[in-house]
Order: structure tokens, then C-alpha cells, then sequence
């Protein structure tokens, strides 16, 4: 038995080791446990970091295509799938060695493992070897005073398909073992349409199949539709309100059998598939904790409910990130994380302010780190139609702007939304904001702040943005609800 730890992180993904080192800067005496070799979970290992590291590469790689209309011809590219996933690997490293170096510098003691509760104070560890997540045999129990479950998600795996190389989730997609020639994405989320991104600009023939009726489900439809038209040439079929109900392996590759999700609907015809792509969603991991030991409710989704200190039924015990429910975003997760371990410091040190600590984002933005990318955050144009709230809109489309005609990629637009309610008097506050283009994902955190601090239109276009930028198409698009734009025609009165 080790010595009581103030707190036990379960889980080192970017909410974990973020929750960890928040209490540990604040005085705490901090444990995480976490099954992989390295700290930074699925985010930084298996998730975000390397399909952006591969994303960038492919981004590259269409946009020097398109340099010889300008005078500059490459040539053809010649791709070393070798030197591209060694490529990969080093990003991950050089991330997840600096977490590791700023464990040490905080004194956070990790030990590596899958971890269970066995009482309401104590976790035993099932320790782990290797790159991957094999069981030693060795345990060992930890006593904690308090805890954060930060145990994350995994990919859902439908039923039907078959154990097989050439079926891949997010992660088996990131190990680029070679470029398939047909390639069929399980699912029009985010996730899949960014893996796809890759793969088709490095050879292979995308289809998509999803249940509703668009891609890209959150999004404003005007948004994606910018995206899916310049991304028509990576799809030789979008199956919209199609389900998938059958999965073979054959040699030839996987039949893949579809069935219309609307009454009456014509299916598509049968498909054979080099590499197919599960992204249709992930679940939570709160079933494998046997958190019931310690008395914490897990819904039978496996989510665990927490209020707004990101405390669950147990007082004395905390849960953050994928696991305490959508959106199963890494930034989210590191804000609970924040939160949580400033709580837990408060209680345990006397300090009411730290104590008082509470999760209250009014908004959370969403990337889609496509190309173009997709951005949006707050209230979109469709949530606002179906809600009955009225809004005005400022749209400022890119092919007005001097940086994205600078740039060759002219066809963005950016959107936001305000309060046009009679209660508003024509000043109505930003309600939400959404763009499509190169580098929104970097742009959305401007919009997102507007709405912190409850800007209005005239605060947003009487901002100085700074020319000739991209960003400064949120300036435009305020003053275009203004009615103060100088850089597109007259608005007809």
C-alpha cells in the first residue's frame, strides 16, 4: 500500500494530465494512472495531434498541385508512406516527451496502468508494459483522498463487421499501414471526413455512408455545402439516409451491404472496399472503472453525470472530459479539468474562492480540420430557425476578401449571428458564428470570446482587425449586420 495521495487523476488525456498539473501547481500531492506508455491519451497519441500532422501533409500536398496554374510546377508528388508515419511519430514524441518532462517538474507521480476502483478510496492498478497495453500480472493499490475520472471514450465497433486488417477505427487509421484504392467511410462525422481528407489526397477513392441527411451533423447545411463542393472530387459515392447492416471479408476485400434509413428507400447495391473506415461515434469508458465499487452512478450508456464543479454523486470524487457527456472535445475537457482541480485544492486547503470553482462555458466551439476547414460555435442559423429565435445575420463571403483572393482560396464565407428579438432594440447581442476556409479552426476563438463577453455588432466591427487578413472577415461580417460594410455592394434597403 503506498502512501494516500491528495488526489488520483484516472486517465492522462489532455484532461487528465491538465487536471493533474493544475493541482499540482496548487499544492497537491498527485497521482495518475494511465494504461499507455506515454501521458496524453487519445488527443495527443492516437487522436487529434497525428491526423493534424497528417492533415497538414495532405493539405501541402493539394495545394501545390494547384501551383502550376500559377507558373510554379512541381511536378508530381512521390509519396514515402515510410517517412510519412516516422514523420507522425516524431510529432507525437516531441509532444508527449514534454508532457512527461512537466510531470517530473510538478512532481506528479505516474504509474501506468488500467485502474479500478475497490473502494470508495482506494484504486487498484493492473499495471501495463510495452508500447501497447499489455498486463504485466503485477497490481498495486492507491489510497486517494480525492479522485478525477478522466478515463475518456472509445470508438463504437458496429456488430456485424468482421475482425479484420482492412476494418479500421480513428486509430488503426493513424498507423497508415498503406493507401487503399477504395476506401469507405463508416459514418459523415468529422472524424472519418478528416481521415478520408488524407487517404483520398494520398491516392485512394472515397465513399461515405451516413444515416442522416448530410454530412458534417452540427454544422450550418450552407457551410458544408461550401466544403462538399470542393470536395466533390474525393467521393465517387455520398450515401445519405443510408444504413449499413452487413460487413464480409472476402479476398477480393470487404462487401459491405447498405439499406435505405427511410421507409420505402432505395438501398445502394453491395461494395467491395480495400479499407473501411468505422467512424460513426465513440462511447464512453465509465463501465470499465467498476466506479460502483467506490458508488458512483454510471448511466447505462457509461457516462458518468456531474453538476457544474464537475463533481459526481460522490462527493468526494470528480469526473471530466468524454466520459461526463458531449461534446467529446479535448478543450472542453482540459476547462473541467481546470475546474475540478481548482474544487478539490479549495476543499482541501480551506480556500473558498478555489473552492467555489465552477464550469460555465457558455459556448464551445467545433472544428472540422477538413479542407476548407469548418468552424461554428454558439447558435447556428439552423438551431436558431428551429427554436423560433430571431436573429440577424452579418455574412461577409471570402471572394470579397484581399487575403483569400491572395491566397488562391477565395470560396469561404464567415457568419455571425445576433439577437434580433424585439427585447434586443436593434443592439442584440452575438448569439453564435460559424465560417468555412482555410484556417477557420484558428479564427473560431475570436467568435467564441464575443459571446463570453456578450459583444454586439458594433463592438465586433469597431474592433480594428488587421488588413489584409482572413480574420478580419469577422470585422466584415459584423459590420454587414451593421449595415456598415464598404467592402461588398450596397445592401438593398
Amino acid at each position: 500500500m503506498a502512501d494516500q495521495y491528495d488526489l488520483i487523476v484516472v486517465g492522462a488525456g489532455p484532461g487528465g494530465y491538465s487536471a493533474a498539473f493544475r493541482a499540482a501547481d496548487l499544492g497537491l500531492k498527485v497521482v495518475i494512472v494511465e494504461r499507455y506508455a506515454q501521458l496524453g491519451g487519445v488527443c495527443l497519441n492516437v487522436g487529434c495531434i497525428p491526423s493534424k500532422a497528417l492533415l497538414h501533409v495532405a493539405a501541402v500536398m493539394d495545394e501545390v498541385s494547384h501551383m502550376a496554374d500559377l507558373g510554379i510546377d512541381f511536378g508530381a508528388p512521390k509519396v514515402d508512406i515510410n517517412k510519412l508515419r516516422t514523420h507522425k511519430e516524431k510529432v507525437i514524441g516531441k509532444l508527449t516527451g514534454g508532457l512527461t518532462a512537466m510531470a517530473k517538474m510538478r512532481k506528479v507521480t505516474t504509474v501506468r496502468g488500467y485502474g479500478a476502483f475497490v473502494g470508495a478510496n482506494h484504486v487498484e492498478v493492473q499495471e501495463t508494459s510495452g508500447t501497447g497495453q499489455e498486463k504485466t500480472g503485477s497490481k498495486q493499490t492507491i489510497a486517494f483522498k480525492k479522485c478525477i475520472i478522466a478515463a475518456g471514450s472509445q470508438p463504437v465497433r458496429l456488430p456485424f463487421v468482421p475482425e479484420d486488417p482492412r476494418v479500421v477505427d480513428s486509430t488503426g487509421a493513424l498507423q497508415l499501414k498503406e493507401v487503399p484504392k477504395r476506401m469507405l467511410i463508416l459514418g459523415g462525422g468529422i472524424i472519418g471526413l478528416e481521415m478520408g481528407t488524407v487517404y483520398s489526397t494520398l491516392g485512394a477513392r472515397l465513399d461515405v455512408v451516413e444515416m442522416m441527411d448530410g454530412l458534417m451533423q452540427g454544422a450550418d447545411r450552407d457551410l458544408v455545402k461550401v466544403w462538399q463542393k470542393m470536395n466533390a472530387k474525393r467521393f465517387d459515392n455520398i450515401m445519405l439516409k443510408t444504413k449499413t447492416v452487413g460487413a464480409k471479408a472476402t479476398p477480393e476485400g470487404i462487401e459491405v451491404t447498405f439499406e435505405s434509413s427511410e421507409p420505402g428507400g432505395k438501398a445502394p447495391e453491395p461494395q467491395v472496399y480495400d479499407l473501411v473506415l468505422q467512424a460513426v461515434g465513440r462511447s464512453p469508458n465509465g463501465k470499465k472503472l467498476a466506479a460502483e465499487k467506490a458508488g458512483v452512478a454510471v448511466t447505462d450508456r457509461g457516462f458518468i453525470n456531474v453538476d457544474i464543479q464537475m463533481r459526481t454523486n460522490v462527493p468526494h470524487i470528480f469526473a471530466i472530459g468524454d466520459i461526463v457527456g458531449q461534446p467529446m472535445l479535448a478543450h472542453k475537457a482540459v476547462h473541467e479539468a481546470h475546474v475540478a482541480a481548482e474544487v478539490i485544492a479549495g476543499e482541501l486547503q480551506g480556500n473558498a474562492k478555489l473552492a467555489a470553482a465552477a464550469f460555465n462555458a457558455r459556448v464551445i466551439p467545433n472544428v472540422a480540420y477538413t479542407d476548407p476547414e469548418v468552424a461554428w460555435v454558439g447558435l447556428t442559423e439552423d438551431q436558431a430557425k428551429a427554436q423560433g429565435i430571431k436573429v440577424k445575420k452579418g455574412l461577409f463571403p471570402w471572394s470579397a476578401s484581399g487575403r483569400a483572393i491572395a491566397n488562391g482560396r477565395d470560396e469561404g464565407v464567415t457568419k455571425l449571428l445576433f439577437d434580433d428579438s424585439p427585447e434586443a432594440h436593434g443592439h442584440g447581442k452575438i448569439l453564435g458564428g460559424g465560417m468555412v476556409g482555410t484556417h477557420a479552426g484558428d479564427m473560431i476563438g475570436e467568435v467564441a470570446l464575443a459571446i463570453e463577453m456578450g459583444a454586439d455588432a458594433v463592438d465586433i466591427s469597431k474592433t480594428i482587425h488587421p488588413h489584409p487578413t482572413l480574420g478580419e472577415s469577422i470585422g466584415m461580417a459584423a459590420e454587414v449586420a451593421h449595415g456598415s460594410c464598404t467592402d461588398l455592394p450596397p445592401s438593398k434597403k
